[in-house]
């Protein structure tokens, strides 16, 4: 199964009527590296969130933050996907829908997580490896947070 992703988005028309805004299979698929497709879902700016708006925000660009606001996301990290150590500046909540990968964390400590395992990140430096031989797919938000504070360090987003 590779990312096939159905985005149902709503919205409003002129009357003020609830009405389906986008409802198609995500064609905006990148790769961020090897063995690892990632499709933005839809992305926020500043808080609280502006729900009027017109435009696709699924197809604003981001990386793995979007300052000031959110970014929902689908990763699918297939078997073998190349390694990527890195901190975020957010706080991420994550859902696996299917399969299972290990998150692995400094010192090397690692953690499986499979299909029904939730997940928040907090700004620690992970990679994330797939020994198996299926794909992970995997449902993340992404929230904007001020980099972490530990100690007298500051530990900002790398990788």
């Amino acid at each position: 199964m590779a990312l096939n992703v159905r985005r149902v988005i709503t919205g409003h028309d002129e009357q003020g009527r609830a009405i389906v805004k986008i409802d198609e299979i995500a064609t905006n698929i990148r790769e961020g590296r090897p063995g690892a497709l990632s499709c933005n879902i839809w992305t926020t700016q500043g808080f609280p969130v502006n729900n009027s708006t017109q435009e696709d925000a699924g197809l604003t660009p981001a990386g793995t933050t979007l300052p000031g606001g959110t970014v929902f996301r689908m990763i699918e990290f297939k078997p073998g996907v190349a390694e990527r150590n890195h901190r975020t500046d957010s706080i991420d909540y994550l859902v696996i829908l299917k399969g299972e990968i290990d998150m692995q964390l400094d010192e090397g400590v690692e953690v499986r997580v499979k299909a029904g395992d939730v997940m928040v990140q907090r700004g620690t430096i992970h990679n994330w490896i797939n020994r198996g031989t299926e794909s992970c797919f995997v449902a993340v938000i992404l929230i904007d947070a001020a980099p972490v504070q530990a100690g007298s360090r500051t530990l900002h987003a790398i990788g």
